[in-house]
């Protein structure tokens, strides 16, 4: 398989740093290809603006759906974009591996994402989407570290389910573009346990990606299954 991981954390001897060097030592062991993009290593710039593009479709008012569906047509996408692009193209599963940020991506990693999941057909748009979509067949999972402990982020916790904190990730980022979801692979507050806790974790991770074609996913809802109106149809 072709993996493909993008890694965001600012420190390379952290555990996500950890993490993503097991995954690619255990994946390239085992005779898959592996591709990470290291998004603060790179210097990826996350704003999203007409710097996105080496072409203009209006040149006085900026609608960035516009003018992705005109770069679509005319491979007008900036060379930083397009190398992302074919990153994902090529893979046959996606990484994202991250730290819980403010119930959410790190700011690098939603621009990754802003920039690169391009409308106008290129990644979605024209009827590409969910189960329709242009990665239809393709697997993601998010690698996430979380600051505070299980409990926190049940359903009783404080915090909230930790499904649903990551749902506008996993169902409106990866599942929105075709992607089938594998189930997240969490390490909770991985600064407050000890060495031979976090090599467990390790342990498991490596596991885990050995496992990526046939890991669990989660059960999303298919297109046929909603009206016109985008309503769930009577059963």
């Amino acid at each position: 398989m072709r993996i493909f991981i993008v890694h965001a954390h600012p420190e390379p001897k952290s555990f996500n740093g950890a993490l993503t060097r097991t995954a690619q030592e255990a994946l390239s062991a085992s005779g898959h290809e592996v591709v990470v993009s290291d998004l603060y290593a790179m210097g990826f710039n996350p704003v999203s603006d007409r710097r996105n593009f080496t072409t203009t479709l209006d040149v006085n008012f900026y609608r960035q759906q516009a003018e992705e569906a005109n770069a679509a047509v005319h491979d007008g996408f900036a060379p930083d974009i397009q190398v992302e692009m074919d990153k994902l193209f090529r893979c046959d599963v996606l990484i994202l591996q991250f730290p819980l940020w403010w119930f959410g991506l790190p700011a690098i990693l939603k621009g990754w994402v802003d920039r690169v999941f391009a409308s106008g057909g290129r990644i979605y748009g024209g009827g590409k989407w969910y189960d329709r979509g242009v990665f239809a067949g393709k697997r993601a999972m998010c690698s996430v570290t979380i600051g505070g402990p299980p409990p926190i982020y049940s359903s009783r916790g404080l915090n909230g389910p930790i499904a649903e904190i990551l749902f506008p990730i996993n169902h409106g980022m990866l599942y929105f573009v075709g992607f089938t979801v594998i189930e997240p692979f969490l390490v909770h507050a991985p600064a407050r346990i000890g060495d031979d806790e976090r090599r467990i974790f390790l342990d498991r991770y490596r596991e885990r990606v050995l496992s990526l074609a046939h890991a669990p996913t989660i059960a999303y809802p298919k297109l046929a299954e909603f009206d016109d109106m985008h309503v769930l149809k009577s059963t």
